[in-house]
């Protein structure tokens, strides 16, 4: 059973994208829910569009770690989409409680940048949550771009763990979010955005 945070310091990084196809992947192979702690509540959102076998979705309380053990009762994983500051409460909450934070980073100087401060925060929560395993994920890659062929040795120098897997820009995580699913229900036309998720879901695992 784990706990996985997804964390990021700015918007537009595909946090909660990341948090309910990562959900769906994991469905299939044990119980999960998502607990959406985003201001936004988009997670909370796309599961009122969803068919009722969709992930459960949460929004979430006050107290993040209570709500998390009682979770715990019925689900073997629970992925927590954060709110898009490191300096949130509910953040540190998160990471304070997680086995794993998830770190998506879209291959630009700005969220580089923004990655940095969430590196703080992540080493500071592992004083006091020292099984916090870390994972940076670049996400919303285009190949095609010189930027994008750059970025893999520019997080390589932030000091912790990156993602073999690159999550490319891809339409169909937008398409299938508007309708209330994941990659997952998006047949031949999700088939490669579902192997980036399983690739993605089996590191965050190891």
């Amino acid at each position: 059973m784990s706990v996985i945070a997804i964390v990021g310091n700015k918007g537009g990084v595909g946090k909660t994208t990341l948090s309910v196809n990562i959900a769906s992947g994991l469905k299939n192979r044990h119980s999960t829910a998502v607990i959406d702690a985003d201001p936004q509540l988009s997670s909370v959102q796309w599961r009122a569009f969803s068919a009722d076998d969709a992930v459960s979705v949460y929004e979430a309380e006050e107290n993040l770690a209570a709500q998390a053990r009682e979770l715990k009762q019925d689900y073997d994983q629970i992925v927590i989409d954060c709110p898009p500051s490191v300096y949130a409460p509910q953040t540190n909450k998160a990471l304070l409680i997680s086995d794993r934070a998830v770190i998506p980073v879209q291959p630009s100087p700005m969220d580089l940048w923004a990655t940095v401060h969430i590196i703080e925060a992540v080493e500071k929560a592992m004083e006091s949550n020292p099984g916090l395993r870390p994972l940076l994920v670049i996400n919303q890659l285009e190949p095609k771009t010189m930027l994008s062929r750059l970025v893999r040795d520019a997080v390589n120098e932030i000091g912790i763990p990156v993602a073999d897997v690159m999550v490319r820009r891809r339409a169909i995580f937008r398409s299938s979010a508007l309708d209330g699913k994941s990659v997952y229900e998006a047949g031949g036309h999700g088939a490669a955005a579902v192997e980036e998720i399983e690739q993605l879901i089996q590191e965050i695992m190891q």
